[in-house]
């Protein structure tokens, strides 16, 4: 599968697709002979994991280094399951976070609605 066609099965443009490849994001692409990008099922499994990876908020680096860690193979189950449970630490803070402003927000919305309803 070819780089515009990987694009837009995950919404996400090839410049990015290329910039995940070249920061280590993702292992390097099997390429043809004439050096064109075709992703093999192995590599789609790569860029969902980068995306999926992105959106829980872990960075750039700490994509890399888990890529990085993840072709070392299972002598580096720990490191890399340490990496996961650094980043659900941080999601559950910021959870907690959204939650209180949430819980304020609700608060104030019923404040508002009552007295709105008793004028």
């Amino acid at each position: 599968m070819y780089i515009k066609e990987v694009s837009a099965l995950y919404n996400v443009k090839e410049e990015t697709l290329r910039y995940y490849e070249k920061a280590g994001m993702i292992p390097p692409v099997h390429r043809t002979e004439n050096g064109i990008r075709d992703y093999s099922k192995e590599d789609l499994g790569w860029v969902e994991n980068a995306l999926c990876m992105r959106k829980a908020g872990l960075s750039v680096s700490a994509i890399a280094e888990y890529v990085g860690l993840t072709k070392e193979g299972d002598e580096t189950l720990k490191k890399r399951l340490q990496l996961l449970k650094e980043q659900k630490q941080k999601l559950e803070e910021e959870r907690d976070r959204v939650n209180v402003m949430l819980e304020r927000l609700d608060f104030k919305i019923r404040k508002f609605q009552n007295k709105i309803d008793t004028m």
